[in-house]
């Protein structure tokens, strides 16, 4: 595990650095991958599982990030998980922490003045990054969102994984990511 956190983290660095080609001065590119742990493990992880019944111990999440011109696209893969079950997936505030609450909120690129926010005109794929996916019957699951606008610099720093499709629900998971701004 050890070994694949630090790998992950040498990927992150060269695709933000503009990859092994150099150049890339009008876009970068993030890539972050993770086993799931308990926030309780002996070796802390960057992927926290809070419901080991929906979001096993040992499960793999990939998340990537690229910005350009265009905007941003955030992808996300995932392994492992409970067959057939619907996750609500979006992109958090915080880093991870202990507590599911730690993340934060929502990344929300016009901020609701009102928070937690509630308000539709506010909480939506459009305004959020949404990354909604059911498992397949072999666990895996992958999501994409893309939007116009990019991260500001310090606010989006995780992915959480809720139980339900849409605006929220119970925190199931969380893993950080260097999300970059644009």
């Amino acid at each position: 595990m050890v070994a694949a956190t630090l790998a992950g983290a040498v990927a992150a660095a060269v695709l933000a650095a503009g990859g092994l080609g150099g150049g890339g001065a009008t876009s970068h590119e993030v890539l972050a991958e993770g086993r799931f742990a308990p926030p309780t493990a002996f070796i802390p992880s960057p992927a926290v599982t809070y419901d080991m019944r929906l979001v096993p111990a040992a499960s793999w999440i990939l998340v990537r990030q690229h910005g350009d011109e265009r905007g941003t696209t955030v992808t996300l893969r995932v392994r492992g998980l409970k067959p057939g079950h619907a996750y609500g997936v979006h992109v958090h505030r915080k880093p991870c922490g202990a507590r599911p609450e730690a993340s934060g909120g929502h990344y929300q690129h016009r901020v609701d003045p009102v928070q937690p926010s509630k308000d539709p005109a506010y909480l939506n794929p459009r305004n959020e990054v949404w990354l909604d996916f059911t498992a397949k019957a072999d666990g895996t699951g992958s999501a994409r969102a893309h939007h116009r606008w990019g991260f500001r610099p310090g606010e989006a720093a995780s992915v959480v994984l809720h139980r339900e499709q849409g605006g929220a629900g119970d925190r199931l998971a969380c893993f950080t990511v260097p999300f970059e701004p644009r």
